[in-house]
C-alpha cells in the first residue's frame, strides 16, 4: 500500500494507506475513460470498479472523476494521480521483468567462496563452464581459509562455498564433490628428491611450512603429526601458494600442497613431488552451502553443475563408499 498524508481541518489522515488494488483500478479506469471497459480489462464487475474508484476518493477525499453520459473523465485531482500512477505501474512492470531475468538467470550476481589453492586450479573450469550457460550472471569470488569460507556462510557473505570441511560449523551443510591428492614436494637438491619415497617419521625435524590456520591441507598434516606424537618443526605458516613453492625451490623447506598445485612445477623440474610410503593424503572437497531452498536461481544452477561435474570424476584412492550416493542424492 502507498503512504497518503492528511492534514488537519480535512478529511484525511497522515496514517492511512492507500489501497493499491483501488489505485490500480483507478489507473484502469483513467486510462480507457470508462468503467465498463476497465471492468473486462480487470475481469472484474463494473459494480466493483465502481465501489473501488468510491472507496478511494473517499480515502483521499477528493473527486477523481466526472460523469459525462456513459463516459467518465478526469478531474483536475484525478489528471494529477494518473501522471504519479502511471509512474508507480511503470515501475512494478520493470520489478517484474527483472525478476524474470533473474528467474531465467538473464542476470544477477553469485557470491562464492574458496580456498586460494582451489580459486587457481578448480574454480577458472568451473567458473568456465557456468558462465557459458548463463553469461550474463555476475560472479563474485571470495577467497580465504576452508574455515573461513565455512564460517563466510553463516555470515551470508557468500551463498556457496567449495572447500574442506575443517571442522562442523554451525548452520553448514557441506556435500562431498571431490577428493584432491596431498603431496610432500621439496627442492629438487633436498636429499629426499633422489629418494623413491620416504615414512613419514623420516619428516622429524625437517624445516616445513604450512598452511595458515583454518586451511583443510593443515589440518590434514596436523593430524598425520599428532597422531605418530611428532612435532612439524614450522619454519613458516603462511596462505601464499607462490611463497611456498618459491622457498620450497629455494631448499629453505619442504611443505605439503594438493597435487594439482605443484604438478606443473614437478614436471618442469623446479620442485621434487616425493611419496610418503606409509601414508595416503587425500582431501575431502566439499559443497558448502546453508540451505538449498534458500539459494538464489544463480546459486542452485551453479549447485547443479558442481553436482554434475562430481559425478563425471573418477572414484580417487581413498574415497569413501558413501562418496558416489552423496554426490547422487545431493546429501552432505
Amino acid at each position: 500500500m502507498v503512504g497518503v498524508a492528511r492534514g488537519r481541518g480535512h478529511g484525511w489522515l497522515a496514517s492511512e494507506m492507500i489501497n493499491f488494488n483501488q489505485l490500480r483500478i483507478f489507473y484502469e479506469a483513467a486510462k480507457a475513460q470508462n468503467f465498463s471497459r476497465a471492468a473486462q480489462d480487470l475481469c472484474i464487475t463494473q459494480p466493483a470498479v465502481t465501489a473501488n474508484i468510491r472507496a478511494l476518493e473517499e480515502a483521499l477525499d477528493l473527486k477523481l472523476f466526472k460523469r459525462r453520459g456513459r463516459h467518465v473523465v478526469l478531474t483536475e485531482a484525478g489528471s494529477i494521480l494518473l501522471q504519479h500512477a502511471h509512474r508507480v505501474f511503470e515501475v512494478e512492470r520493470q520489478i517484474e521483468r527483472i525478476v524474470g531475468e533473474m528467474h531465467e538467470l538473464k542476470r544477477g550476481l553469485l557470491k562464492i567462496g574458496t580456498t586460494k589453492t582451489y580459486a587457481r586450479y578448480l574454480m577458472p573450469s568451473l567458473i568456465t563452464l557456468f558462465h557459458g550457460a548463463y553469461p550474463d550472471v555476475k560472479i563474485i569470488l571470495d577467497e580465504g581459509s576452508s574455515l573461513e569460507m565455512s564460517r563466510a556462510l553463516v555470515d551470508l557473505r557468500n551463498e556457496l562455498a567449495v572447500v574442506v570441511k575443517v571442522e562442523e560449523t554451525r548452520k553448514v551443510k557441506f556435500i562431498p564433490f571431490r577428493m584432491e591428492k596431498v603431496v610432500l614436494f621439496t627442492s629438487v637438491d633436498h636429499p629426499f628428491a633422489s629418494l623413491e619415497g620416504i615414512r613419514f617419521q623420516q619428516l622429524e625435524g625437517q624445516p616445513i611450512i604450512i598452511r595458515e590456520s583454518g586451511s583443510g591441507t593443515r589440518s590434514l598434516i596436523a593430524q598425520c603429526f599428532a597422531s605418530r606424537k611428532m612435532v612439524p618443526n614450522v619454519l613458516v605458516e603462511t596462505g601464499n601458494l607462490d611463497f611456498i613453492k618459491d622457498m620450497v625451490q629455494r631448499g629453505e623447506a619442504v611443505s605439503f600442497l594438493v597435487e594439482d598445485a605443484v604438478a606443473r612445477d614437478h614436471r618442469e623440474g623446479r620442485v621434487r613431488i616425493v611419496p610418503i610410503l606409509d601414508q595416503e593424503l587425500y582431501l575431502e572437497v566439499c559443497i558448502a552451502i546453508l540451505d538449498e531452498k534458500d539459494l538464489s536461481p544463480a546459486a542452485r544452477a551453479f549447485l547443479g553443475i558442481l553436482l554434475q561435474q562430481g559425478r563425471k570424476g573418477p572414484p580417487s584412492p581413498g574415497r569413501p563408499p558413501q562418496y558416489q550416493s552423496h554426490l547422487s542424492e545431493g546429501k552432505g
